[in-house]
Protein backbone atom coordinates (compact mmCIF):
# COMPACT_ATOMS: atom_id res chain seq x y z
CA UNK A 1 0.00 0.00 0.00
CA UNK A 2 0.76 3.38 -0.81
CA UNK A 3 1.68 5.71 2.17
CA UNK A 4 0.79 9.53 1.28
CA UNK A 5 1.20 12.86 3.00
CA UNK A 6 -1.89 14.91 3.72
CA UNK A 7 -0.92 18.05 4.04
CA UNK A 8 -3.81 20.92 5.83
CA UNK A 9 -2.98 24.52 4.63
CA UNK A 10 -5.06 27.42 5.74
CA UNK A 11 -6.91 30.16 3.76
CA UNK A 12 -3.55 31.60 2.62
CA UNK A 13 -2.05 28.52 1.54
CA UNK A 14 0.43 28.34 4.77
CA UNK A 15 0.58 24.71 6.05
CA UNK A 16 -1.30 24.09 9.39
CA UNK A 17 -0.64 20.17 9.87
CA UNK A 18 0.12 17.31 8.31
CA UNK A 19 -0.16 13.47 8.42
CA UNK A 20 0.55 10.04 7.11
CA UNK A 21 -2.21 7.95 4.95
CA UNK A 22 -2.52 4.86 2.70
CA UNK A 23 -4.17 5.22 -0.15
CA UNK A 24 -7.08 3.52 -0.94
CA UNK A 25 -8.22 4.21 -4.83
CA UNK A 26 -7.22 6.54 -7.24
CA UNK A 27 -9.25 7.64 -10.37
CA UNK A 28 -9.96 10.44 -12.42
CA UNK A 29 -12.19 12.53 -10.22
CA UNK A 30 -10.35 11.91 -7.21
CA UNK A 31 -7.91 10.03 -4.55
CA UNK A 32 -8.96 8.05 -1.69
CA UNK A 33 -6.93 8.01 1.47
CA UNK A 34 -7.36 6.16 4.55
CA UNK A 35 -5.81 7.32 7.80
CA UNK A 36 -5.80 7.21 11.88
CA UNK A 37 -6.69 9.79 13.86
CA UNK A 38 -3.55 10.42 15.88
CA UNK A 39 -4.46 13.42 17.96
CA UNK A 40 -5.89 13.21 21.13
CA UNK A 41 -9.48 13.01 21.94
CA UNK A 42 -11.52 15.80 20.70
CA UNK A 43 -15.10 16.23 21.73
CA UNK A 44 -16.51 18.54 18.95
CA UNK A 45 -20.45 19.00 20.38
CA UNK A 46 -21.27 16.97 18.11
CA UNK A 47 -18.95 14.43 17.58
CA UNK A 48 -16.08 12.57 19.58
CA UNK A 49 -13.14 12.46 17.69
CA UNK A 50 -10.80 9.81 19.36
CA UNK A 51 -7.40 8.38 18.96
CA UNK A 52 -7.54 5.65 16.66
CA UNK A 53 -10.60 6.52 14.57
CA UNK A 54 -10.55 5.39 11.42
CA UNK A 55 -11.31 8.23 8.29
CA UNK A 56 -11.90 7.70 4.68
CA UNK A 57 -10.74 10.72 3.09
CA UNK A 58 -12.00 11.81 -0.36
CA UNK A 59 -10.05 14.66 -2.22
CA UNK A 60 -11.91 15.39 -5.44
CA UNK A 61 -9.82 17.14 -8.05
CA UNK A 62 -11.93 19.58 -9.57
CA UNK A 63 -14.43 20.04 -6.51
CA UNK A 64 -14.12 22.80 -3.61
CA UNK A 65 -14.20 19.91 -0.78
CA UNK A 66 -13.22 16.83 0.64
CA UNK A 67 -15.29 14.35 2.49
CA UNK A 68 -13.94 12.48 5.27
CA UNK A 69 -16.03 9.15 6.23
CA UNK A 70 -15.25 8.85 10.35
CA UNK A 71 -15.13 5.31 11.71
CA UNK A 72 -15.30 4.84 15.12
CA UNK A 73 -11.73 2.51 15.93
CA UNK A 74 -12.90 0.29 18.42
CA UNK A 75 -16.13 -0.85 17.07
CA UNK A 76 -15.70 0.27 13.12
CA UNK A 77 -18.92 2.19 13.53
CA UNK A 78 -20.12 4.92 11.60
CA UNK A 79 -19.93 8.36 13.41
CA UNK A 80 -20.41 10.21 10.38
CA UNK A 81 -18.66 12.76 7.74
CA UNK A 82 -16.72 15.81 8.58
CA UNK A 83 -16.43 17.49 4.94
CA UNK A 84 -14.02 20.65 4.21
CA UNK A 85 -14.90 22.99 2.38
CA UNK A 86 -11.07 23.76 0.34
CA UNK A 87 -10.29 25.37 -2.75
CA UNK A 88 -9.09 22.11 -5.20
CA UNK A 89 -6.39 20.31 -3.76
CA UNK A 90 -2.70 20.02 -4.70
CA UNK A 91 -1.44 16.48 -6.01
CA UNK A 92 2.52 15.52 -5.47
CA UNK A 93 3.27 11.65 -5.78
CA UNK A 94 3.18 10.93 -2.81
CA UNK A 95 1.11 13.85 -1.04
CA UNK A 96 -2.02 15.91 -1.34
CA UNK A 97 -2.14 19.04 0.34
CA UNK A 98 -5.76 21.46 0.65
CA UNK A 99 -6.01 25.02 1.44
CA UNK A 100 -8.99 25.36 4.43
CA UNK A 101 -11.37 27.83 4.26
CA UNK A 102 -12.86 26.93 7.38
CA UNK A 103 -16.67 26.48 6.18
CA UNK A 104 -17.42 22.76 7.03
CA UNK A 105 -20.62 20.65 7.10
CA UNK A 106 -21.08 17.46 9.16
CA UNK A 107 -23.58 14.72 8.39
CA UNK A 108 -25.03 11.96 10.57
CA UNK A 109 -25.56 8.81 9.90
CA UNK A 110 -29.23 9.08 9.57
CA UNK A 111 -28.39 12.25 7.06
CA UNK A 112 -28.95 15.20 8.86
CA UNK A 113 -26.34 18.03 8.13
CA UNK A 114 -24.54 20.60 10.38
CA UNK A 115 -23.05 23.68 8.62
CA UNK A 116 -20.00 25.15 10.70
CA UNK A 117 -17.70 27.79 11.26
CA UNK A 118 -19.50 30.02 9.30
CA UNK A 119 -18.02 33.08 11.47
CA UNK A 120 -14.17 31.67 10.82
CA UNK A 121 -15.24 31.52 6.94
CA UNK A 122 -17.03 35.36 6.99
CA UNK A 123 -13.96 36.85 8.49
CA UNK A 124 -11.10 35.44 5.67
CA UNK A 125 -10.35 37.31 2.88
CA UNK A 126 -11.85 35.91 -0.08
CA UNK A 127 -13.19 36.85 -3.35
CA UNK A 128 -16.75 37.03 -4.00
CA UNK A 129 -16.33 34.52 -6.61
CA UNK A 130 -14.16 32.31 -3.96
CA UNK A 131 -17.22 33.10 -1.24
CA UNK A 132 -19.72 32.30 -3.73
CA UNK A 133 -18.10 28.96 -4.91
CA UNK A 134 -17.43 28.18 -1.13
CA UNK A 135 -21.08 28.06 -0.71
CA UNK A 136 -22.12 26.20 -3.83
CA UNK A 137 -19.80 23.56 -2.82
CA UNK A 138 -22.07 23.48 0.31
CA UNK A 139 -25.26 22.79 -1.21
CA UNK A 140 -23.51 20.52 -3.47
CA UNK A 141 -22.24 18.11 -0.11
CA UNK A 142 -26.21 18.36 1.29
CA UNK A 143 -27.64 17.64 -2.84
CA UNK A 144 -25.23 14.79 -2.41
CA UNK A 145 -26.72 14.03 0.65
CA UNK A 146 -30.13 14.19 -0.01
CA UNK A 147 -29.48 11.53 -2.92
CA UNK A 148 -27.44 9.37 -0.95
CA UNK A 149 -24.81 9.27 -3.46
CA UNK A 150 -21.21 7.84 -2.61
CA UNK A 151 -19.84 8.56 -0.17
CA UNK A 152 -23.22 9.21 1.48
CA UNK A 153 -25.30 5.69 0.44
CA UNK A 154 -24.26 4.77 4.10
CA UNK A 155 -27.01 6.68 5.42
CA UNK A 156 -29.59 4.90 7.65
CA UNK A 157 -32.96 4.23 6.02
CA UNK A 158 -34.51 5.09 9.55
CA UNK A 159 -37.83 7.54 9.74
CA UNK A 160 -36.04 10.55 10.12
CA UNK A 161 -35.43 12.57 7.41
CA UNK A 162 -31.87 14.68 7.11
CA UNK A 163 -32.27 18.22 6.95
Amino acid sequence: MTAYTIIKRDARGKDELSYQGTLCEICPAYVCIEAEFGFADRDLGYVVLRLGDVFREWFFRDRWFNIFRVGDGQNKQLKGWYCNITRPPQFGPDWIAAEDLCLDVFVYPDGRTLTLDEEEFASLDLSQKERATARKAVQEIQGMVRLRLPPFDEISSGTEKPN
